[in-house]
């Protein structure tokens, strides 16, 4: 079996994993009495993991070059990245929720490239001049990975949204914690008269107090539901937090790299705009966490905002046709 061969199954079973692994976790989130459903999720996950890693390495092999220099290579790259980022933020939480949310991107990303882009934008192709550097390594690298933890991030804050049905949570504890768990105290606003707390046992055997305050125009959330809610924002926090530094470092490589190539560190290309969008975008995330003390829902609607930021940034100006970072024209 020759290289080329071998990537077409490849990007076909990571794809055909990825789905399989999709239902896996909507199942188990639709019958959490099947407790081996989101075991078999993770198992996928890391599957689709193994075999997009392979794939990436075949095309490095056949095509003599770090294979992250057009769009279908960029795009398995983040895949790849997000079943990453995916497995890290599920070790941490152990909750098997973040499946249903990260592995439906995962998906569409592995299907997007798979299914949809035409045979001429999968090939590999010999490097224009302006990529034949080592810089190529560094900054789409980085970047992508960036993308990948930006994501998933932020993926877990919309999560977090969800579980609390857009309610007002202040989770009052450390942002950052010390373990696998905070100690935590959550309180539910209201106008109404407080109910007495709750203690719950949290998986690294610390202790959540649950204050939460009775709704007279909603219902009452869970101390499951809080101590949840709790979870997905520490995560989402850590998670963002590692992406952040990588993409700094990712805009600082490409500055310099594009000083290398075109003798500018920055021209105001449409990919470096939204490239600098992105990073103040979460840059007033991690600074409204650490500085203000934000915590709870604020937070996650910025972080939520930044998931479609990072997709323009990434995708959106690319396929416009303009600058100097363009894959095409889409229409």
């Amino acid at each position: 079996m020759d290289l080329i061969t071998l990537q077409g199954w490849l990007d076909n079973l990571s794809f055909a994993v990825l789905f399989v692994t999709l239902l896996l976790y909507w199942s188990g989130a639709a019958f959490p009495r099947f407790t081996w459903l989101p075991s078999l999720g993770t198992a996928g996950m890391a599957v689709a993991n193994l075999a997009m890693a392979a794939l990436l390495l075949a095309r490095w092999i056949e095509a003599g070059y770090f294979p992250m220099s057009n769009l279908y290579e960029s795009l398995f790259a983040l895949a790849w990245g997000v079943t990453a980022m995916h497995l890290v933020a599920e070790r941490m939480s152990r909750s098997s929720l973040v499946g249903t949310v990260t592995a439906p991107v995962a998906m569409g990303i592995a299907a997007f490239a798979t299914l949809t882009l035409p045979d001429t934008m999968q090939a590999s192709e010999p490097l224009v001049p302006a990529l034949k550097s080592n810089w190529l390594m560094m900054h789409v690298s980085v970047m992508l990975l960036s993308y990948a933890a930006l994501m998933v991030g932020a993926l877990l804050a919309i999560a977090f949204l969800v579980v609390t049905r857009g309610q007002a949570i202040e989770l009052k504890g450390s942002s950052v914690g010390t373990g696998s768990f905070r100690n935590v105290k959550l309180q539910r606003h209201s106008e109404t008269v407080a109910q007495p707390a709750a203690a719950m046992s949290t998986a690294d055997g610390g202790t959540a107090v649950l204050e939460k305050v009775q709704s007279t125009s909603a219902e009452p959330l869970s101390p499951q539901r809080l101590t949840l809610a709790d979870t997905l924002d520490n995560i989402s926090y850590r998670i963002i937090g590692l992406g952040f530094p990588l993409l700094t470092i990712g805009i600082i490589a490409g500055a310099v790299w594009a000083n290398e190539a075109w003798g500018s560190y920055w021209s105001w290309d449409p990919k470096e705009t939204w490239a600098l969008i992105t990073w103040l975008v979460f840059a007033a995330y991690l600074h409204a966490r650490i500085t203000k003390g934000w915590q709870g829902r604020r937070p996650a609607i910025l972080a939520a905002s930044g998931f479609v930021v990072v997709w323009v940034c990434y995708l959106g100006v690319n396929l416009l046709g303009k600058g100097l970072h363009s894959y095409g024209w889409f229409f």
